[in-house]
């Protein structure tokens, strides 16, 4: 219930102080490329249960039916979309599903069913029995993933055979020691590594 709570609170502040930014990059979006501001993405949530996870669009708006990986200089990646994603701001709107429910502050990031298929049928007990989160540490770890898999001739493999892995191993380990002062240490270490 406190982390509830928390999540309420601190979701609630950061849309009130946020409210003029999402306004001027909703605008910039419109005027960088035809389609909406809003991109939403079925991730699996707490329990298995789908939801629609909410983000500023950062690629052209007929690109919804490609890959489902993000790689290196994506050509489908608009030119606002390439500053949103450098400085994580177009994961600010995640705040909308925190106060929804559907998602923590902190906790595993939420992962499309694609590869939720692929976890070991422990891991995924673990990993889904906590609600999906905004930060966590594999976030702060894997921050320059895209990089990483740009520079494999077969990206899909990397993530799936070592990222997506090392990724769970970041995630289990936050489900057994999860608390408030964990929170806290992943909130603050995750806006020191954007200040970096």
């Amino acid at each position: 219930m406190s982390k509830r709570l928390f999540d309420i609170v601190a979701a609630l502040a950061g849309l009130m102080v946020l409210a003029p930014l999402f306004a001027v990059v909703a605008v910039c979006i419109r005027l960088d490329s035809p389609g909406p501001a809003w991109f939403r993405q079925q991730r699996v949530g707490r329990g298995g249960v789908l939801f629609n996870i909410i983000k500023f669009r950062t690629m052209r708006a007929d690109s919804s039916h490609g890959a489902q990986l993000t790689v290196g200089a994506d050509p489908r990646i608009t030119r606002i979309g390439k500053f949103l994603r450098r400085y994580k701001i177009d994961e600010l709107p995640q705040l909308i599903n925190v106060i929804q429910g559907s998602m923590s502050l902190v906790g595993p990031r939420p992962e499309v069913p694609r590869y939720v298929a692929c976890y070991r049928p422990e891991v995924r007990a673990i990993v889904l029995s906590v609600a999906p989160g905004i930060t966590d540490w594999a976030s702060i770890c894997y921050r320059d993933e895209n990089a990483i898999l740009a520079r494999s001739a077969d990206p899909e493999r990397v993530y799936l055979d070592t990222i997506l892995p090392a990724k769970l191993d970041y995630n289990v380990r936050y489900v057994r020691e999860r608390g408030f002062w964990t929170d806290l240490r992943i909130i603050f270490s995750t806006l020191a590594a954007l200040a970096r």
